[in-house]
């Protein structure tokens, strides 16, 4: 997916490196996502960008927020939306934690055993809990498994526990797996959703809504070969409007529906803005021909921590056209795992100089989220966010 005007004009503006969110690209994904989905409530899961600007631009546009510690709750409540638009999404959470949540006004908590029930029925009393279900995450780039979620029966139990403790037993969530790539991992989530509404049904569980997670895939990814990632949008919400119209129906029409999206949102508006520090051949210590590498300014430390999974597009604005070199891509520091694949080169300007611009597109989830505090003395990237109609230097944050 090419960069928006908007991203584009601001990238060719810049002159030092940077990460660049388009908060009019970011607007107008949250709205085309409503529209595909109606009566589907829109919870953004805040650690796929943790900044201010885009926070506030969603909730502008009605979403709520997923928050995973007191922390986010608290950035998200600066956002001006009340608490009862932002939950606690994390079934993670100490005694402390917990406490604080509660403080701040939240009413709702992900969970998923009956010890952390216990917990939310003694720090938080009198709140909601929903209980995560476990997927497989087949399908999906990264797949979530593992941490978090319990089996069906386990959570009926849990449920029942809550209601015993004094709490309401208000829901049921799951997360297919973040870039989630097939409609089918959706079409399972929701038969588990459905089992086991029917068997709390049973036990007088009327549950007040179901949590879809996250899962939903950016367009502008590029897998390890560097062939652009096909994710079948159209197919995946479609099995997520039939999903729910089946829930609502068993449910009596009484049932509210909770997504969080994260890198769907935002990761085809964001932009980094680096510079090549080199383009040089190196001969392997199994003495096979030369291969070229290209070290740019930014690597998997300073904003591209999932590169073990994808590639972000690059472009090279200096070099828009002439002879090209496959060339491996790495980022500046000196840990080996700050690069893409070794075995899958990229075509890149053999033309390039140290000093180069460089644009990193589909940057836009968890680049801030994943920025150490300066790996070998590498600063951390600072971000900025423009909005269409505005100059860069105005819509500066």
């Amino acid at each position: 997916m090419p960069a928006s005007p908007v991203l584009r004009a601001a990238l060719t503006a810049a002159t030092t490196d940077q990460i660049i969110y388009d908060l009019s690209g970011i607007d107008e994904s949250h709205a085309r996502l409503r529209n595909d989905l109606p009566g589907v409530a829109v919870r953004f899961a805040i650690k796929a960008c943790p900044v201010d600007d885009v926070l506030a631009t969603l909730a502008r546009g009605g979403a709520g927020f997923d928050a995973a510690s007191p922390n986010e709750i608290a950035q998200a409540l600066r956002t001006g939306v009340p608490a009862r638009l932002i939950h606690y999404g994390n079934t993670v959470k100490s005694d402390m934690d917990i406490a604080a949540a509660h403080r701040l006004g939240i009413r709702d908590f992900a969970t998923d055993s009956t010890a952390d029930v216990r917990a939310v029925a003694a720090y938080a009393p009198g709140s909601r809990v929903f209980c995560r279900l476990a997927t497989t995450g087949a399908g999906a780039l990264w797949g979530l498994t593992g941490k978090m979620g319990c089996s069906v029966p386990d959570a009926v139990t849990v449920l029942e526990t809550a209601r015993a403790c004094g709490l309401t037993p208000s829901g049921l969530s799951l997360h297919v797996g973040s870039q989630q790539m097939s409609p089918a991992a959706w079409r399972a989530a929701f038969a588990d959703l459905a089992e086991a509404q029917t068997l709390l049904q049973r036990r007088g569980i009327h549950l007040g809504h179901v949590n879809l997670g996250g899962g939903l895939p950016a367009l502008g990814y590029r897998d390890r070969r560097g062939r652009p990632l096909r994710a079948p949008l159209d197919r995946i919400l479609a099995e997520i409007r039939d999903g729910v119209g089946r829930l609502r129906q068993e449910a009596g029409g009484v049932l509210g529906v909770v997504l969080e999206p994260g890198r769907h949102l935002v990761a085809d508006h964001g932009a980094i803005r680096a510079h090549v520090v080199r383009l040089t051949a190196r001969r392997p210590r199994d003495h096979g021909r030369a291969a070229h590498w290209l070290y740019l300014s930014c690597g998997k430390f300073n904003g591209l921590y999932e590169m073990d999974q994808i590639q972000y597009p690059l472009a090279f604005p200096a070099h828009p056209a002439g002879p090209t070199v496959p060339a491996v891509i790495a980022g500046p520091t000196c840990d080996s795992d700050d690069a893409y694949a070794a075995s899958h080169p990229m075509p890149v300007p053999a033309a390039l100089t140290s000093g180069d611009p460089v644009w990193i597109l589909a940057a836009g989830a968890y680049a801030v989220s994943y920025l150490t505090r300066g790996f070998n003395g590498f600063d951390p990237l600072p971000h900025r966010s423009v909005r269409d109609g505005l100059p860069a230097e105005a819509a500066c944050r």
